[in-house]
């Protein structure tokens, strides 16, 4: 996930400090020069960032808040709709602008009383071992530019709007935000790298891209489909299947496509007590017992 995740926007230094965000050739914005001038604007101070030091405020344009404008207003129908509960109030309590964007200690400030959690600021994708590692100390990774004007209702990456409208939506639930807390125990606990692979795996189907049947319905929890605006409407045909950790952290997907295969829990319970009960007693050994267990 993390290598193919990183393939659409390496972010890079040369010797005299300049930053540049190298778009993938099929990025909406490769071809726009005022848009990778502007990546690599957003990029420079979160990349330059340390613990410690205030975080960079980016002054947003009237079309990067548009954009947030546009996505908030089409995803709140369908948020109310197809969302969990959980999320629904994680969403109300936060109470996030939805005509600007908000900065990143803004959202630090209202997530604190809620769950502890607090935002650091990413120049783009954060290697495994610290993207999930700082979940433990109720640290979350956020970027803080957003997707190319021309498709404000699709990125090939996560943009502040999956960061911010996804994964804080559900930290200001102090549950959920308890279980996230858990998979950065559990990365912590990795000695190997097939290890802290297979916590992300299982993350990336329960937090990323996970849902639930609450009062008979099946609903989103994952931040992944919470942000999509066209996801959120196709999850309910995917193959879905009862939660099975072996099966998550061993199935191949493609992270640029919507999921066809997705794993559904059975009440809020099902996620705070078994997928967090996974995280808390995660090993490096846990693989090769759940293999033998499928086996």
């Amino acid at each position: 996930m993390f290598e193919e995740g990183q393939l659409y926007a390496p972010v890079t230094a040369d010797e005299d400090g300049k930053v540049t965000v190298h778009l993938a050739d099929d990025h909406p914005g490769a071809k726009d020069a005022e848009y990778r001038r502007r990546r690599s604007e957003i990029a420079a101070p979160a990349l330059a960032w340390q613990p410690g030091d205030p975080v960079p405020r980016v002054e947003y344009t009237d079309s990067e808040n548009e954009i947030w404008r546009t996505v908030c207003r089409e995803l709140a129908p369908k948020h109310e709709r197809l969302a969990i509960r959980g999320f629904l109030e994680g969403k109300e309590a936060l109470a996030l602008p939805t005509d600007h964007v908000p900065q990143l200690d803004e959202v630090s400030a209202g997530l604190g009383p809620l769950s502890g959690f607090r935002l650091h600021p990413a120049a783009g994708l954060v290697p495994l071992d610290v993207f999930y590692g700082s979940l433990a100390d109720g640290v979350f990774h956020s970027t803080q530019y957003l997707r190319h004007p021309s498709q404000p209702l699709y990125t090939p990456e996560p943009d502040i709007l999956h960061e911010v409208v996804g994964h804080c939506n559900l930290l200001a639930n102090p549950a959920i935000a308890e279980v996230k807390r858990r998979a950065g125990e559990a990365a912590r606990r990795c000695e190997t790298p097939e290890g802290l692979q297979y916590v992300a795996d299982v993350f990336w189907f329960t937090i990323e891209f996970g849902v639930m049947y609450e009062d008979g319905e099946l609903r989103a929890y994952g931040a992944g489909l919470l942000s999509s605006y066209g996801e959120i409407e196709e999850f309910r045909g995917a193959d879905v299947r009862p939660v099975d950790f072996h099966q998550m952290a061993t199935l191949e997907y493609d992270i640029s496509h919507y999921q066809p295969i997705l794993f559904a829990c059975d009440g809020m319970s099902e996620l705070t007590d078994r997928v967090g009960g996974f995280f808390a007693e995660f090993d490096d050994e846990t693989p090769a017992r759940l293999a033998r267990g499928a086996a």
